[in-house]
């Protein structure tokens, strides 16, 4: 009988390298698996936000909620909340899914696009806090007449109030952000780096997040979902008055070299 060889150093270690390299190529392709999926996921709560602010304005005469008032009872989160059941996990896109603030109300030291907004307490909370990482285009509420401007005196003459206009497929409705509401403007700066977006007032800068591979995902008022460019943000239809041609779009004289280095390589618009 012959004794069986077993293997010698070499042929080990020739091995190992092998499984190495197969993994170093198929690790990559799994991340991406993995990211696709999760961009397939949010959409997919997307699409469950417009059939709750569907339902919610096919009962309240075709208009949206009012966004303001009594607290925070009347923002989308408390207005729409016997919708969604009180689902937290509805209300986060599957690669943010941390809240900033913890259950005992500890603020964590980092704050990336990554993040979770919240939790938040008091009027029109639930006991638990609320949180997420979606917010609402604040242009598409319908604040009462008494409120001529909202926040940092944005006009409402401007707010799109109901999903029955023209061009609804142009408007965003609800999308990934850093707050559970913002008021893109036209002139709006992108955020000068990546991790920038919650930095000073321009609220185009809460959305404008590389969650989806250069892109964010969006429903929109005519109840479509999809994924939208991040340099394509400043050509949507956010209020009445919005110039859709602005200092950031093609339209509007934009160059590619405007743009901040971490967004320059994205497709132009």
């Amino acid at each position: 009988m012959h004794k069986s060889r077993g293997f010698t150093l070499i042929e080990l270690l020739v091995v190992i390298a092998i499984i190495a390299l197969l993994m170093s190529i198929l690790m990559p392709a799994l991340a991406r698996v993995k990211q696709q999926a999760k961009t397939m996921a949010c959409l997919a709560n997307l699409k469950q936000w417009n059939l709750y602010f569907a339902m919610y304005t096919e009962d309240y005469d075709g208009k949206f909620q009012a966004g303001v008032g009594g607290g925070h009872t009347n923002h989308w989160g408390n207005a729409l909340r016997s919708y969604y059941k009180n689902d937290h996990k509805i209300r986060l896109c599957p690669t943010a899914t941390k809240p900033i603030i913890d259950e005992n109300g500890n603020q964590s030291p980092q704050f990336n696009v990554f993040s979770a907004w919240g939790r938040f307490w008091g009027e029109g909370y639930a006991p638990e806090g609320d949180w997420g990482s979606y917010g609402i285009n604040g242009w598409v509420e319908n604040p009462p007449p008494s409120y001529t401007t909202v926040y940092e005196n944005f006009e409402t003459v401007n707010n799109w109030r109901t999903p029955n206009v023209n061009g609804a497929g142009y408007i965003p409705l609800f999308m990934d952000a850093l707050r559970f509401n913002i008021f893109p403007r036209d002139t709006d700066n992108p955020p000068e780096t990546e991790d920038m977006a919650w930095q000073g007032m321009q609220h185009i800068r809460r959305i404008c997040l590389n969650r989806h591979d250069g892109f964010t995902n969006m429903a929109f008022l005519d109840w479509s979902v999809r994924k939208v460019g991040l340099k394509e943000m400043w050509t949507l239809r956010w209020h009445r008055a919005y110039n859709q041609s602005g200092p950031w779009t093609m339209g509007g004289g934009v160059q590619s070299s405007d743009w901040p280095v971490w967004m320059r390589n994205f497709k132009d618009y």
